[in-house]
């Protein structure tokens, strides 16, 4: 008697599992509905895919882009600075970057403090200009706000891996080049992408506004190309293996890398990457002073302590790019 008793419950028990199965199958009268696709990161796009007209390769014809302002001499009385005179008086810098680009500028969890190689420039510009490395106000911008946020005076400076080019300076002005990275290709290890003649027809992710987007299109222009906000989304679609590939900068790809055992960078160089402050283009008086920040840092070994904190994986340290100006 106990059996038949059991027997009805048992029976509605199989046909409730047999109902949940049919849900998530795609059977005829239920939804089509995967429950263990991952959602992808918020701004997730496709890049276009009509290739009719080649996307403009990085950089364009203005002699050397790097070239800047000098520095004011120590030589006779300091020419006006308007700019600087304003920060000064304001008490803090303005600083445009991101939190997501590990090593260069991210927010370390232990402490909620932003630090990385991008932050100490920028906390050496703060020193020079007020004795004092923290006067420091951080506004987050993804790639595809720095230029706009420098024409709208959002901020004074952005220090965010921003690769110096003749169409940018078009549009904003640059430092001396501080850093030159290198675009590779950071893969899971064990992948069969060895190097950037291998992404044709992958699924590549890169980040909107980049100049690693602008090659990406030139060297593979086959790629599927997923383009996200920032280059901390590109991990999480590597991880839940929603791309093949992610090609950036070896300083952002190391900060990638550093995150996840499972990583590595592949290949060869794609191209330079000469990174500058980014300055509003009026502001030739600030240009000139962040160029003696950088003058500096050169020089007294700051530039060299703040590579081997921070970038040490990429190899040994590299002596400072070299300073090209204008006059």
């Amino acid at each position: 008697m106990r059996r038949h008793r059991i027997a009805p419950v048992v029976l509605a028990l199989a046909m409730l599992l047999c109902g949940c199965a049919q849900s998530t199958s795609g059977h005829v009268g239920s939804p089509s509905i995967s429950y263990t696709q991952p959602p992808l990161p918020a701004g997730v796009a496709p890049a276009p895919t009509d290739r009719s007209t080649p996307a403009p390769a990085p950089g364009g014809d203005c002699g050397d882009p790097t070239a800047s302002l000098r520095p004011v001499s120590d030589a006779g009385p300091p020419p006006p600075s308007p700019t600087v005179d304003a920060i000064r008086a304001r008490g803090r810098l303005i600083v445009g970057l991101d939190t997501g680009s590990n090593l260069m500028s991210f927010r370390d969890p232990a402490t909620g403090t932003i630090e990385g190689f991008d932050v100490d420039i920028a906390r050496e510009i703060a020193r020079d200009l007020f004795g004092d490395p923290e006067r420091l106000e951080y506004r987050i911008l993804t790639s595809a706000d720095r230029e706009r946020a420098l024409q709208e005076s959002l901020v004074d400076v952005v220090a965010k891996t921003m690769t110096i080019t003749c169409d940018r300076r078009e549009r904003v002005a640059f430092s001396s080049q501080y850093f030159e990275a290198r675009q590779r290709v950071l893969v899971v290890k064990g992948s069969p992408i060895r190097g950037p003649a291998d992404l044709a027809g992958q699924r590549v992710c890169v980040v909107r506004g980049t100049t690693s987007l602008e090659r990406l299109q030139q060297v593979a222009p086959t790629a599927e190309i997923l383009t996200v906000p920032m280059w901390s989304d590109c991990l999480v679609v590597l991880q839940q293996r929603q791309v093949d590939a992610v090609t950036s900068d070896d300083t952002i790809l190391a900060g990638l890398a550093s995150q996840d055992p499972y990583l590595e960078i592949v290949g060869d160089s794609m191209g330079a990457e000469p990174y500058g402050i980014g300055i509003t283009k009026s502001n030739e008086d600030l240009v000139r002073f962040v160029n003696g920040t950088l003058e500096r840092i050169r020089r007294d070994g700051t530039w060299t302590d703040s590579y081997n904190r921070w970038l040490s994986m990429l190899g040994p340290s590299p002596v400072p790019p070299a300073a090209v100006y204008q006059d």
